[in-house]
Parts: C-alpha cells; sequence; structure tokens
C-alpha cells in the first residue's frame, strides 16, 4: 500500500492574516447570540482585572520602602499601622485578584459550551436548507468537516480575544511606569521579545497549513476507527477477516500524522528555546541596568522592586500578546473556513410565490424531456425521460443496479432539480410550488433508510414527526405495517431503545428494521407513495401480507414502486423500464412480457430461479 502524501496547504501571508481578523467581528456575533449577559460580565470583569497587576507591584513597592523606612528610624515608638494596613491591602487585592481570574476562567468555559452549543446548532440548521447532491460532493464535506471542527477550536479564540484586550489595558497600566524612568527599556523590550514573536508566527502557519492539508486523510482516519469498532460493521469485518487491513491501513495514516506534527514540534521546541534565550538576555540587561542606578541612589529598594516587577511582567505580557496575536490571527483564519460552509447556499430553494400544492392532485406528474447528471460527473444518470404519473396509479420502476431509478425518485421528491427539461405537476413546474409543502405530500422510504438509535416509538413518528406524540397513529402505523408483531416482542414495547449504541437498547433483524420504516409512509396522509425495494429483507409471508396493507395505504393515491422482485412489480398499474438511465419500455406487465423485450428477459431470467 503506498504511503499517504498530505499535499501541502499554501501558507497564509501577513495581508491574509490582517484581512482574517475581519472574521472576529462575526464571531463575537455569534458569541453574543449565544449569551449576551454572560459575554457582557466576562468582558466587564476582565477590564477590572486589567488594573490589578500594576495595584499589587505599586502596594508591593510601597511596602519594601515602609519596611525600609522603619528598619532605618531611631526611635522604637514608630507606628507600625501603616506598614499593616499596605499589607492587608496587598492581601485583600491579591485574594480578589485571584477570584477574579477563577470567575473569568468559569465564565470563558460557560461561554464556551453555549457558544459550542449555538454553533451546532446553527451548522445544523443550515446544513438542513442545502441540497442533497451538496451533501454527495467529497469536498463540500471537507469544507462541513471543518466548520464542526470550528464549533470547539473556536471557542478557545474567544478567551484568546477578551484576554489580549485585558493584557494590552495592563501592559498600558505597567509601560507608563517605565516610560517615565527610561523609555530605552521599551525598546530593549521589544528586541527581546520580536524574535520568538515571529518564531510561533512562523510555526502556527506551518500547523494551520499541515491541518488543513490533513482534512481528507483525518477523515478517513475517523472512518477507519468507526469500521474497526462498531457493532453495525462487526460481523462483515470478522467474516472477511478486514480487521488487519484495516488497522494496517489505520496504522500508515497515524504515523504519517505523527511523523508530520512531530516535525514541526520538534523545530518550534528548538527554535523556541533559543528565542527564550534571548528574551531572558534582554530582560537580565534590563535588570542589571536598575541595579546599578539603584546603587548609585537614583532609585530606592520599594522602586527597584516595582520597575523589576514591572519589566518582568510587562516582558511576559508582550510576549504572551504578540505570542497570542500569532493565534488569534491564526484562529480568525480558521474562522474563514467555518463561514464558508454558511457561504454554501442551496441551489434547489423555494419560489419567491410560491403556489399552493394542488390537493386533489387533478393531472399528475409530469416529465418533459428529464436529463439529470451529478455535479462534476460527464455521465447522466437520467435522460430524455418523458411520462405522465397519473392520480390514483401505481407505476413500478424496473432496471438493473445503475439505471437510474433511485436518481428518478429523487427528482419526483424534488431533491434534485432536472439538469435539462422539467417536471410538471398539474400543469406547472415543480419548481412553482413550496418545497416543504411538496414534500410533506410526499411519503418516501430509501432501501437504506436510517436505523434511528432512539425508541420503537420515535422510530415510527420519523415518517411525521409532528405527530410524534399521537400514539395513535403511531400504533396504526405499526399495525398496518406488521411492525405492531415487532414492538409486543420487546420488553419495552413501543418505548424499547433500539440500536446498540445506547444502554439497554435492542438490536434488530433487517426484516424488524424493514416493518418499521414501512410504517413510516403510513404515518403521513400523502398524496404520493415513494418506496424503494420496501419488502426486500421481508421473508415471502410477510412480503405477501405487507403487500394486502399496502394495496389498501395506496387506494386512490399515487405510488412509485422501485423493487426486484416481479412479484411486486406485477401489482403495479404500469411498469417503466429504465436502461442506462433512460426509458427502454413501458407498460403493463402482461404487455411488456408479450412485447418479449428487456423486461421479459429480466423477468424470464428470475422465473427460472424458481424452477
Amino acid at each position: 500500500m503506498r504511503r499517504p502524501v498530505f499535499k501541502p496547504t499554501p501558507k497564509p501571508s501577513w495581508k491574509e492574516r490582517l484581512k482574517a481578523l475581519s472574521n472576529l467581528p462575526a464571531f463575537f456575533k455569534l458569541v453574543w447570540q449565544a449569551s449576551p449577559k454572560m459575554m457582557l460580565t466576562s468582558s466587564l470583569l476582565r477590564i477590572v482585572k486589567a488594573a490589578f497587576p500594576l495595584l499589587i507591584l505599586y502596594v508591593g513597592k510601597l511596602i519594601i520602602d515602609e519596611v525600609i523606612h522603619l528598619n532605618r528610624a531611631t526611635t522604637v515608638t514608630t507606628s507600625h499601622t501603616y506598614l499593616w494596613k499596605l499589607v492587608t491591602a496587598e492581601f485583600i487585592l491579591a485574594i480578589v485578584s485571584d477570584a477574579l481570574s477563577r470567575i473569568i476562567n468559569l465564565m470563558d468555559s460557560l461561554l464556551g459550551d453555549l457558544f459550542s452549543n449555538h454553533t451546532s446548532v446553527k451548522i445544523m440548521e443550515h446544513a438542513a436548507t442545502l441540497d442533497l447532491d451538496q451533501f454527495e460532493d467529497a469536498v463540500f464535506y471537507d469544507k462541513l468537516e471543518r466548520a464542526r471542527q470550528q464549533t470547539v477550536g473556536r471557542t478557545i479564540l474567544l478567551s484568546q480575544v477578551l484576554s489580549q484586550v485585558q493584557d494590552l489595558i495592563t501592559m498600558t497600566f505597567l509601560a507608563a511606569g517605565l516610560l517615565a524612568f527610561n523609555p530605552w527599556l521599551i525598546l530593549l523590550l521589544l528586541v527581546a521579545i520580536l524574535p520568538a514573536f515571529l518564531g510561533e508566527s512562523y510555526f502556527n502557519d506551518q500547523t494551520y497549513a499541515l491541518s488543513r492539508s490533513q482534512t481528507p486523510q483525518r477523515r478517513e482516519l475517523d472512518y477507519l476507527r468507526y469500521l474497526g469498532a462498531s457493532d453495525e460493521t462487526a460481523k462483515e469485518i470478522k467474516i472477511f477477516n478486514l480487521s488487519g487491513f484495516i488497522i494496517n491501513r489505520f496504522k500508515k495514516l497515524a504515523i504519517q500524522f505523527y511523523t508530520d506534527n512531530k516535525r514541526i514540534a520538534v523545530q518550534r521546541s528548538l527554535w523556541g528555546t533559543l528565542f527564550a534565550l534571548i528574551g531572558s538576555t534582554g530582560y537580565y540587561g534590563a535588570y542589571l541596568f536598575m541595579i546599578v542606578r539603584t546603587i548609585s541612589g537614583h532609585l530606592s529598594i520599594g522602586e527597584l522592586t516595582f520597575l523589576a516587577g514591572s519589566f518582568r511582567q510587562l516582558r511576559s505580557l508582550l510576549e504572551g500578546v504578540l505570542t497570542r496575536f500569532s493565534a488569534v490571527s491564526q484562529g480568525a483564519i480558521y474562522l474563514r473556513d467555518f463561514f464558508e460552509f454558511f457561504d454554501i447556499k442551496p441551489k434547489i430553494h423555494n419560489s419567491p410565490t410560491p403556489r399552493p400544492l394542488p390537493n386533489p392532485i387533478c393531472n399528475g406528474f409530469t416529465f418533459e424531456n428529464v436529463g439529470f447528471k451529478y455535479e462534476g460527473s460527464e455521465r447522466w444518470a437520467n435522460r430524455h425521460l418523458n411520462f405522465t404519473l397519473h392520480p390514483g396509479e401505481k407505476l413500478a420502476l424496473v432496471g438493473e443496479n445503475g439505471a437510474g431509478k433511485t436518481t428518478l425518485v429523487k427528482l419526483l421528491a424534488r431533491l434534485y432539480d432536472p439538469t435539462e427539461g422539467r417536471i410538471l405537476l398539474d400543469g406547472y413546474d415543480l419548481k412553482k410550488y413550496d418545497l416543504v409543502e411538496l414534500r410533506q405530500h410526499i411519503g418516501i422510504i430509501f432501501q437504506d433508510f436510517l436505523r434511528y438509535q432512539m425508541t420503537f416509538s420515535q422510530n415510527i413518528a420519523a415518517g411525521n414527526i409532528r405527530e410524534s406524540e399521537n400514539e395513535d397513529l403511531i400504533h396504526m402505523s405499526a399495525r398496518l405495517s406488521l411492525a405492531e408483531e415487532v414492538a409486543q416482542g420487546l420488553p419495552g414495547g413501543y418505548a424499547q431503545m433500539l440500536g446498540k449504541r445506547f444502554a439497554e437498547g435492542v438490536e434488530l433483524s433487517g426484516g424488524q428494521w424493514q416493518k418499521i420504516a414501512i410504517a413510516r409512509a403510513y404515518m403521513r396522509n400523502a398524496q404520493l407513495l415513494i418506496l424503494d425495494e420496501p419488502t426486500s429483507a421481508l421473508d415471502a409471508r410477510a412480503e405477501f401480507e405487507v403487500f394486502e396493507r399496502f394495496t389498501e395505504l395506496t387506494q386512490g393515491r399515487m405510488a412509485v414502486l422501485i423493487s426486484h422482485r416481479f412479484s411486486t412489480v406485477r401489482m403495479a398499474d404500469r411498469i417503466l423500464v429504465l436502461e442506462k438511465g433512460q426509458i427502454a419500455e413501458m407498460g403493463t406487465h402482461e404487455e411488456l412480457l408479450i412485447k418479449g423485450g428487456h423486461y421479459a428477459n429480466l423477468f424470464n431470467l428470475q422465473a427460472m430461479g424458481y424452477k
């Protein structure tokens, strides 16, 4: 197996970094939406906290000067009251400062959780508006994955930006004292810090470029974790002995991840050590200068302590601000990934003035030279489709795998829009109708229906979630689809949790799950029912019973059936045979057998299997 190669992503320039900061207002708007009161409170507390380092240093200076003064006093009766007041003040400042830090950290943590929840909801809400074919695009999935990562990763950015503002205010206070003493100390400070800042910026760029280039492989790693340890994949992994193959593939990707990350981490550590040495040299140079000035009598011991402490804290804060600026600008660039996802717009959307959906439908659905091909594909999934689905008609779609049957019904439900041609409903283009209302009148069960890790009742209610509390409708749907007998055999009945993901969950057989899926079709009073291989997992008796009830369900309604079982197909009023995405034949079962074409060949091939 070839060694995985991560294509490098271009590193962001300084111009791009500064431009990325324009993402911060939109980011803080989202944070504000998550919790206005908490964000405002956290911001105000940080402003108050910013003044404490200077206050503590200054009170410390006064304490030292007072101690020296008392030590030099010639009278025993000199009062110590002022000293104890200063010590008490410093103690209170320290306690309050620590309490403010803890409160701010707590609020940042809570606000981060609220922001994560808020943005996760926003992502799900936006994803719900996007088109089905967008979810089938790998580039889209990379953007979706990066947006999901930002819901957690960007909560750190919130704390970083607020801390940046707090530290800048503190630095302003501390710098004022140093400027009054000697402005050259500020220049020395910048010279000591600048190399570390540039180094951090460089390695942050490297990390960003690597992380972005690894997105597809990261998704593959997550997929391999799922394949290697999941109740849904376990039986096939065991029977085909695939665990070794999956583990080896995971190891190759994981080792490549580790190697690339290690290379950057080692370089960062080595250069960081050098830059720290430069910073320490600058600090001790300034410290030596202050000591000399103190010895010469230009500074008091308290002033030496105050200035040295100010310089040390200012150095630490400036280093943190510059490093954090690199991280903030980096985070702002990552925000671009987040907002890029929200810039994706659906191509399928409502008409500005939608027509009311006809109820009942009078003329049916008409395909006029409809063709569809997937984004980036040269092959037509469907082409030259011309037919009408009449009211009350049951239409069966027949064809080999890949013939375009499922794509056709997705076009009918307007999950896709035609690439060419148009679909009419009662003489008007399907695009003229309200999208939500249209889909509410269509009941569709795909062959790859979802098996929700929820209760039995909720799984059925998924067919019409607005009726999730309507127990009578849920029980009736289960009875008509034969799912009721499944519920009766479960320990918790309709309240039984299904699937093995959660505690006390029960896994069902394929046929039992399919009965639940069919029950979803009974949940809505749809004018059009679409069933894609509805009975593929059922035995012959269950299939016969389901279709007895299904005939009642489709009475007076339009229905589209996709099935490879000709016993199912024969119940249709008309059969549409697809071949390579186009209509090869159309007619009743008897007419197509007499014709002796593609349908007759398929029917005879299947019939031979029963002889």
